[in-house]
C-alpha cells in the first residue's frame, strides 16, 4: 500500500490503489471493521478496456433454434396468463392455452430468427459476450478523511498493492493537477 496518499481534487484523495477488485473490496472492508466511516469511500476502477470474447458462429440453423426457443417460452408465458385470468374459461384450460402458445411461438420466433439472420446481409454473423474489465483499483475517500484512512490501510496485512501512478486522475477521471509521484 501507497504510504503517501495521492491527491486527486479538492473533495476526495486516492489513498491506496489494487490490482483486483475483490483486493480493494478487502481493504473497504478492513476500514469498516475498524470503525472508519466508509459512507466517505469509493471504490474507482481506472483503465478500463472492453474486451469482447467470441463464443461461435451464428448460422441459419443457430438463429432459428435461438428464435425459436425466445418465441416459445414468451408463447408459454402469454398462454398461462390467459389461461390464470380465465380469459377464455371454461371453453380452454390453462394447460391447453400454455401448450398452444408453446408450439405457436416457436413457429413464430423461428420465422422471425430466420428473417432477422437473413436480412442481416451477413453482417455480425457470429455471437459474442461483452465485459468491461478495469486495470486497477483505487479507493477514493473524503478529504477530510483521508489521513485516517490511510493510517489505517497502512496497518492492514493486505496483499501487495500497486502504486498510485504519477498524473493520478480525480473522481471523475480528470487528470489532477496536483499529482505527485508516490514513493
Amino acid at each position: 500500500m501507497t504510504q503517501t496518499p495521492q491527491e486527486t481534487d479538492g473533495s476526495r484523495r486516492t489513498v491506496a490503489s489494487y490490482a483486483s477488485y475483490a483486493d480493494a473490496e478487502q481493504a473497504v472492508d478492513y476500514l469498516s471493521d475498524n470503525g472508519f466511516e466508509v459512507s466517505r469511500t469509493a471504490i474507482v476502477g481506472r483503465d478500463l478496456r472492453y474486451v469482447e470474447q467470441v463464443t461461435g458462429r451464428v448460422t441459419y440453423g443457430k438463429a432459428a433454434l435461438r428464435g425459436a426457443l425466445t418465441g416459445a417460452l414468451v408463447g408459454v408465458l402469454v398462454g398461462w396468463l390467459f389461461g390464470v385470468f380465465d380469459w377464455f374459461d371454461p371453453i380452454v384450460t390453462a394447460f391447453w392455452l400454455a401448450l398452444d402458445g408453446l408450439w405457436f411461438g416457436a413457429i413464430i420466433g423461428a420465422i422471425a430468427g430466420l428473417l432477422g439472420h437473413a436480412l442481416s446481409g451477413g453482417k455480425r454473423d457470429f455471437s459474442s459476450i461483452g465485459l468491461t474489465t478495469a486495470g486497477r483499483f483505487e479507493i477514493l475517500v473524503d478529504q477530510e478523511v483521508a489521513d485516517e484512512a490511510a493510517r489505517l490501510l497502512a496497518g492492514h496485512d493486505a496483499p501487495p498493492v500497486d502504486p498510485v501512478p504519477t498524473g493520478a486522475s480525480d473522481a471523475r477521471g480528470a487528470p489532477s493537477a496536483t499529482a505527485q509521484p508516490q514513493r
